[in-house]
């Protein structure tokens, strides 16, 4: 955090620009700066300023994607370590209560808890992952992790750059501190013990949907058929499980992902069925005499910018009028998006649209307390749940 590209230099705003900062939102889009941004460092600290030169905010300048300035704070006072160290301790501070409940939440969640293009994970309370979703963050982010793992009291950070970001290219994970476990590791959420492997998709498994596997386990589905659309290592299908389901099938694309939960999520290995296939073409082909009591479908994100949307919604509404037919009467449908650019509104219209009345809207799973949304393009996982 010494480099002089933290020592905040002076930019002007456009009037689109200043009314995004005002707003609170985070984000001003590189099509929103003007030109004169160009001459920054990727990663320059800046000073927002409005026209007359007054003080707007603190942001950070990205030289590359959509994103052209990540705005962290509003008003006149400038970030130096100690805010930030505060600012992070008030991010932690509000994990607390789920701590008790989970030994691996997300400690930091990116600009939701406005820090700009980092997020860090901890897994089994011992395992700190960080993420750096730009170039020119990944200097703050290596000491964001730092100074989490001190307040935790973890040892081990793994920094590992998200599939999804720009210039990935050499850029694999990375062990900062400690060492990185060959072995899975057991996640704790209440009296329920997963397992997840740091080499796994995002920075190691499904954090968000936590909600999602108490409330699945939660249920009396003694005796119910299941089918688990993308379940990648099956954890819901472990919940269903200990809900009381007596058979539960998990599809998804990857074999090593279905090898992983079925060694490590069932106890009643006669229980789970695991099935390899391309799932938009293997519903299209499952027989209608297969009709299960509850269906839960959490495709992965269909949509990186808002003109592949349209796309999107059209496969939401085909794959779920398919579900539809194979959903059994007083059947439950679980119907989940991790797609940011469609709002809560657009998805339920789709779901509501594909069932045309044959479902009631149940309710929509809330977000976890380590997944504040903190603006529209931050609440990108939706929740769900139908009865017929």
């Amino acid at each position: 955090m010494r480099s002089k590209r933290y020592i905040p230099r002076r930019y002007q705003l456009t009037k689109h620009a200043i009314a995004v900062v005002k707003s609170g939102h985070p984000w001003v889009f590189r099509s929103k700066i003007s030109s004169a941004a160009e001459a920054f460092p990727d990663g320059q600290w800046l000073q927002l300023v409005d026209g007359q030169n007054h003080p707007v905010g603190f942001g950070v300048f990205h030289a590359e994607g959509l994103i052209g300035v990540r705005a962290f704070s509003k008003g006149n006072a400038e970030p130096n370590l100690q805010w930030w160290k505060h600012r992070l301790q008030n991010v932690l501070a509000k994990r607390e209560n789920l701590r008790n409940f989970t030994d691996s939440f997300r400690a930091v969640n990116g600009d939701n808890d406005k820090i700009p293009g980092v997020v860090i994970d901890v897994y089994g309370g011992k395992y700190a992952v960080l993420q750096t979703y730009a170039d020119g963050v990944d200097g703050f982010g290596r000491y964001v992790a730092q100074v989490v793992a001190k307040e935790l009291g973890i040892d081990n950070i793994l920094w590992k750059i998200p599939t999804r970001r720009r210039n990935t290219k050499g850029k694999g994970s990375r062990t900062l501190r400690g060492e990185v476990p060959t072995a899975p590791i057991p996640l704790r959420e209440g009296k329920v013990t997963y397992f997840a492997e740091l080499s796994g998709q995002k920075s190691g498994t499904f954090l968000d949907l936590r909600g999602l596997r108490k409330w699945v386990s939660s249920q009396k589905w003694q005796g119910k058929r299941v089918l688990n659309l993308f379940s990648y290592t099956a954890t819901l299908g472990y919940a269903a499980e200990l809900a009381g389901a007596s058979e539960v099938w998990n599809v998804d694309t990857s074999k090593g992902a279905l090898d992983f939960g079925q060694k490590y999520h069932s106890k009643k290995k006669r229980c789970q069925k695991y099935i390899v296939a391309d799932i938009f073409q293997w519903i299209n082909e499952l027989s209608m005499d297969e009709r299960f009591d509850v269906i839960i479908c959490d495709p992965p994100s269909m949509a990186s910018d808002s003109s592949q949307v349209g796309k999107a919604l059209k496969v939401y509404r085909s794959i779920y009028r398919e579900l539809c037919r194979h959903l059994k009467p007083k059947g439950i449908l679980i119907g989940c998006c991790c797609t940011s650019r469609i709002s809560r509104e657009q998805f339920r219209r789709e779901m509501d649209g594909s069932f045309g009345g044959r479902l009631k809207f149940e309710k929509t799973l809330p977000p976890e307390d380590d997944h504040p949304v903190g603006f529209p393009e931050g609440d990108y996982l939706k929740v769900n749940i139908y009865r017929s």
